[in-house]
């Protein structure tokens, strides 16, 4: 007997789990370009801001916005620490006390070798690293002094080596002379790996026999000379930061004291040779850039250097976070410096923000061309859904012309007659006039007409065609047994439908620049949508085209419309917009004929024969001649041509009022907000008026 075991599927994604929930993310971004916002900054703007959660379908994801006021803070925070100069204090300090303790052990000798002592004290120069350097050889009379000489130069050469290679202070702290050898081996192994991979040589087995030997100088335990080479250049870019950070006399006197607790370790060969390699392969990291420090603490250098390797981080962090650069991307944003920074939860939002984005284009919803974000077709029909029940919303329930009807036919309104069925009918099946006809039929020719009740299957089961060349019958119940109801095609009835004729609608909105100036441009594009989804969806038989003017006219696509933007140009070339509308309207001559016109000002620029737009303000004379004569044009094809003015300007009202007294069209002045009502609400009365 066969076994079986079941288990969590493991061969990559699971190819039955449901397709990840991207509607809150695409209304919101959907939101963002009704109100007038382009497809790829509204995808900015909802990566920025996150998702709140409230729509109950996804759960809440922090944006890109909170990461970086929280990078800030940590900033501020960090720049608080305290000064720069800790280490320079502390070596002043130390240097003062061996010095005093040095001249209360000669203070009580009368001899004169005390008093040549006391002065080769006092001859010291200020300078604290080259006081260190003439007391090198200095035969310490007092042990107090020596030890605490010795104290000093342990602390730089800890203080330097923390400042390279983070936490080799805290190895160092029992001063032993087997650890400095090793750290002395060590970079000597470093050098030697660097130069091999410089000429070609280096293997991640080398790699791998070094880190085995010294790994546990390197608390982030890089995986390859790459990673090696990436933090340890970033701490000396920050160790060079401090050092351009301070006045140019502590400068001068901290790198005097590092130079020479290097040269005391025998190490400053290899930390020149390390330091060359490490700038020549990370030029890019900012050496030199000084930082500012706002704290009162002092600082040692290695705490120093560690903080200012942090503020680099999180300056390069902001700025991904900031995706204020072109071309930029959530892949941008580094995992681990996020990590670092925020904790486990950034990183996890920074996840989903990064799934939201790339789910959207794999479900077919964004993609993008030539490195602009586009919305697909799939997407625009969503978008003109939404703009859609956004103008139904402001319609007044039941009111007539609401026609938000899910069960009405494609095919018409029911007359409440039927007639016999012809090949090719689309309309609905009158199933109780096709069964009377059948019962009718067969009690003439002598059938048994519906099953006895209590029968063994109910007469009104599912419908079964059978094929022609077999019988030209059908059945109910199904299955052929005595007792049911044969049905014939003479039987069939389908009920009948108003004659719905189809329109040639045209709707010119206007793309001029007072388009945005007015606020009236996010309306206008939420209406454009609603009018072309109501047209496509409710009224298949209708033919609809969008046609966009400013300087120029030009027919706008559905997926052009959703990232559509207003044109920042002279000119409201009404001529041109008619143009291309009666040659709209000339396709389609059997139909009726609806333009819809949405502007907030006069023609002021027409289209000269040489194909040339000509703008004028005040409008000229030809101007108004031309528009008036597609007008006139327009008034012979039968076409009625309604205006939606979103201005009250005189020379607009003006010319508005001539339109309607030559064409018979109407005017209407709704406000911004509610012109998608207006229009819808006016293409819907004209259909019924035609039908």
């Amino acid at each position: 007997m066969s076994r079986y075991r079941y288990g969590a599927y493991e061969d990559g994604p699971d190819p039955l789990a449901p397709p990840y929930d991207v509607r809150d993310a695409l209304d919101a971004v959907g939101d963002a370009v009704l109100d007038g916002t382009r497809p790829d900054e509204a995808l900015r703007d909802l990566l920025r801001r996150g998702l709140s959660g409230t729509r109950g379908r996804t759960p809440g994801v922090r944006g890109l916005d909170d990461m970086l006021r929280q990078v800030r803070e940590r900033r501020r925070a960090l720049r608080d620490r305290g000064r720069l100069d800790g280490t320079l204090e502390q070596a002043r300090a130390l240097l003062d006390t061996a010095i005093g303790q040095e001249r209360a052990e000669l203070f009580p000798d009368p001899g004169d070798e005390a008093r040549l002592r006391e002065a080769e004290l006092d001859a010291l120069p200020s300078d604290t690293s080259e006081a260190i350097r003439r007391l090198s050889g200095y035969d310490w009379r007092s042990d107090a002094a020596r030890q605490t000489f010795e104290r000093l130069k342990d602390l730089l050469r800890r203080e330097v080596l923390d400042a390279q290679f983070q936490g080799m202070k805290q190895a160092l702290e029992n001063q032993d002379p087997a650890a400095m050898e090793r750290v002395k081996n060590m970079m000597g192994a470093l050098n030697e790996m660097l130069d091999r991979d410089a000429r070609g040589e280096h293997t991640q087995e080398d790699f791998d026999r070094f880190m085995e030997e010294y790994g546990d100088m390197f608390p982030d335990n890089p995986r390859n000379l790459e990673e090696l080479v990436d933090s340890l250049a970033r701490r000396a870019a920050a160790m060079d930061r401090l050092l351009a950070s301070l006045s140019p006399e502590q400068r001068a006197e901290l790198a005097g004291l590092m130079e020479q607790a290097m040269q005391d370790a025998g190490l400053a060969m290899e930390m020149t040779r390390l330091g060359e390699a490490l700038r020549s392969r990370r030029p890019d990291l900012g050496w030199g850039r000084p930082e500012q420090m706002t704290g009162e603490d002092p600082l040692g250098m290695g705490d120093a250097t560690t903080a200012l390797a942090e503020l680099a981080d999180l300056s390069e962090l902001e700025a991904a976070l900031g995706q204020d650069y072109p071309g930029a991307r959530l892949d941008d944003i580094d995992e681990e410096a996020v990590r670092r920074a925020l904790g486990r939860q950034a990183v996890d939002d920074l996840a989903a923000l990064r799934r939201i984005e790339a789910e959207l284009e794999r479900q077919g919803y964004l993609r993008r061309d030539r490195g602009r974000l586009e919305l697909t077709p799939k997407a625009v029909r969503r978008l003109g859904e939404t703009a859609l029940r956004r103008v139904f919303s402001q319609l007044a329930s039941g009111r007539p012309g609401d026609h938000d009807q899910r069960d009405a036919g494609q095919a018409g309104e029911l007359t409440g007659s039927s007639r016999e069925w012809r090949f090719g009918d689309e309309q609905p099946l009158d199933v109780v006039r096709t069964v009377s006809n059948a019962i009718r039929r067969n009690a003439m020719e002598g059938g048994a007409g519906l099953v006895a009740a209590g029968a063994e299957r109910p007469a009104v089961a599912t419908l079964k065609v059978v094929e022609p060349s077999t019988a030209d019958v059908a059945e109910i119940g199904g299955s052929r047994r005595p007792g049911g109801v044969r049905l014939s095609v003479d039987d069939f009835e389908v009920q009948e439908t108003e004659r719905r004729t189809g329109a040639a609608v045209c709707l010119l909105v206007d793309l001029s620049y007072s388009m945005v100036l007015r606020g009236t441009w996010a309306v206008a594009k939420q209406t454009t949508l609603a009018l072309h989804t109501l047209v496509t969806s409710k009224f298949p038989q209708d033919a609809i085209q969008i046609i966009g003017f400013s300087n120029y006219a030009r027919v706008l696509h559905p997926t052009e419309m959703a990232g559509l933007d207003w044109d920042m140009v002279q000119g409201t070339n009404l001529h041109h917009a008619l143009m291309i509308a009666g040659r709209h309207l000339d396709r389609h001559p059997d139909f009726e004929p609806i333009v819809l016109v949405v502007t907030d000002g006069e023609p002021t620029a027409h289209l000269c024969p040489d194909g040339r737009s000509l703008f004028d303000y005040p409008p000229s004379t030809d101007t108004l001649v031309l528009t008036l004569a597609e007008v006139d044009k327009m008034t012979r094809r039968g076409a009625c041509m309604n205006f939606f003015m979103l201005a009250d300007d005189r020379r607009l009202v003006s010319f508005v009022e001539e339109v309607a007294r030559r064409n018979g069209g109407r005017v209407f002045a709704p406000d911004a907000d509610r012109l998608g009502e207006y229009v819808v609400s006016d293409y819907l009365k004209t259909r019924r008026a035609r039908r």
